[in-house]
């Protein structure tokens, strides 16, 4: 799942002098809130996604979208992003984000239809991609002495953790309460605090346009992305036909083009030499097969609980935790892990247990208990709280040194580009799901080629990450 990290080295800013005491607490507290939103709002439509079917009067596909163009255009802007707050400053893209995110949230509480639904979780991405890397740009900013930045850093990951699987339940709640239209509209007035609260704290600081925003690549991305995200779920709905061939041929020409370009651009978002790094490589291919699995199933498991067993949202968040909590509770275990192993270990471990809780789904019928469900959700939560910070070690591990936020922004798109893939392969896979017994049939060939391509990540795993050696 997603893990935050931070997409530019913020200690290259220049900065004015940090505020003290009371105050810093509060700037922790306010970009904490804005983490917060971002990752909540991966998570927490999924439990709004039967309530949303049926009031928009949209199949699989439209449902699809709702998820999907949050993350895509999430993980087409992150590196970019990065950029925009270095040049602009990052008090200034917090506020234009936390804006956007406002305006957004109300835009999808009040919309009358899927396309205004879609469009408008679009532009959520948008701001969330904003606001991301400026707030850990903003906590590196307020917090420079290095014992006081470890302890922010680690409450605004942890605080940013608890948003996963907060998501469910939240969203569970308001679906069942007030309907899905709140799991928008209880955005606003945290956004309206954490806004008022930017205003009156935050201190301008000083842009640095050392890089230019490389928007022939954040456009390149969004375009090879949707091209693939559309072609998944156009071949999901009536099978393999001409408008997915040519999403496939839009998506080919649009990642020829992106390379291309990239050989060349003054300032690339990816630097072309990354990818002879076979390491650096291999870590973020492995952390976005993990997102493709876990988002893709999130998804899928979410409607079989409402739409194929008919479980009130509250009820779906709920069952849903052991899938989501295991992330909050063994990152500070596997940080030790990864400490004193290295990430090899932590990700072959979590790697297993994700084959285990895959093949796991093969028992599910369309008629099955909860019981026969939570060792594959269990499994499933174990693994992705293992293999997250693992994943992002790995990719810091096998960076340029000197160039972390690059690394960490990498990691991070690859993540969140898996899950926006995941989702539209794993619903093409299960088909609707008012057909209970053809959905869960999906479900099991979605369970099936998740164990696939994570066994192939335990064999990429091994081939890519280096063992740390004694003494290092």
């Amino acid at each position: 799942m997603s893990s935050p990290s931070s997409l530019r080295d913020p200690s290259t800013l220049r900065r004015p002098d940090p505020p003290t005491g009371r105050r810093r607490a509060l700037v922790l507290g306010v970009m904490c809130a804005g983490m917060f939103l971002v990752l909540l709002d991966v998570t927490v439509v999924n439990v709004a996604l039967a309530g949303i079917g049926g009031a928009l009067h949209t199949g699989l596909d439209g449902l699809q979208w709702v998820v999907d163009a949050y993350t895509v255009v999430l993980a087409a802007c992150l590196l970019g992003a990065g950029v925009v707050g270095d040049r602009l400053g990052h008090r200034t893209v917090l506020v234009a984000g936390l804006v956007l995110f406002g305006g957004a949230s109300l835009a999808c509480g009040a919309a009358p239809g899927i396309g205004a639904l879609v469009a408008a979780r679009a532009v959520q991405g948008l701001a969330a991609a904003l606001l991301l890397p400026s707030t850990l740009a903003v906590v590196n900013r307020t917090f420079p002495e290095r014992r006081e930045k470890a302890r922010a850093l680690g409450v605004w990951a942890g605080v940013s953790a608890l948003a996963l699987p907060a998501g469910p339940l939240v969203g569970g709640a308001l679906v069942s309460g007030a309907g899905w239209r709140w799991v928008f509209l209880v955005n606003l007035p945290v956004v309206a605090l954490a806004l008022l609260l930017t205003l009156r704290l935050l201190e301008r600081d000083v842009p640095v346009r050392t890089r230019r925003l490389d928007l022939p690549g954040v456009l390149g991305t969004a375009v090879l992305l949707t091209a693939l995200v559309f072609g998944a779920i156009t071949a999901g709905r009536s099978g393999p036909h001409w408008p997915a061939g040519a999403a496939l041929l839009v998506a080919l020409l649009a990642a020829l083009g992106l390379a291309a370009w990239e050989r060349r651009a003054a300032d690339p978002m990816l630097p072309p030499e990354l990818l002879r790094r076979a390491d650096f490589v291999g870590a973020n291919l492995v952390a976005g097969s993990m997102n493709f699995v876990g988002l893709g199933l999130t998804f899928v498991l979410s409607l079989y609980l409402q739409s194929v067993r008919h479980h009130a949202a509250l009820t779906a968040g709920l069952m849903l935790l052991p899938l989501f909590s295991p992330l909050a509770v063994c990152a500070p275990f596997t940080g030790r892990l990864v400490a004193r192993y290295g990430p090899r270990p932590p990700m072959l471990a979590g790697l297993l247990l994700g084959i285990a809780g895959s093949a796991d789904l093969l028992a599910l019928r369309w008629d099955s208990g909860y019981p026969v469900l939570l060792p594959a959700l269990a499994c499933l939560g174990f693994a992705m709280g293992l293999l997250t910070p693992a994943v992002v070690a790995a990719a810091l591990q096998a960076g340029p040194a000197d160039r972390p936020g690059l690394s960490s922004g990498v990691n991070n798109t690859c993540r969140q580009a898996g899950g926006a893939l995941g989702i539209a392969a794993f619903g093409a896979l299960a088909r609707d799901p008012g057909a209970a017994q053809r959905f869960t049939s999906g479900l099991h060939l979605a369970g099936a080629f998740a164990a696939l391509l994570w066994s192939g990540s335990v064999l990429l795993t091994l081939r890519t990450v280096p063992r740390i050696t004694r003494g290092e």
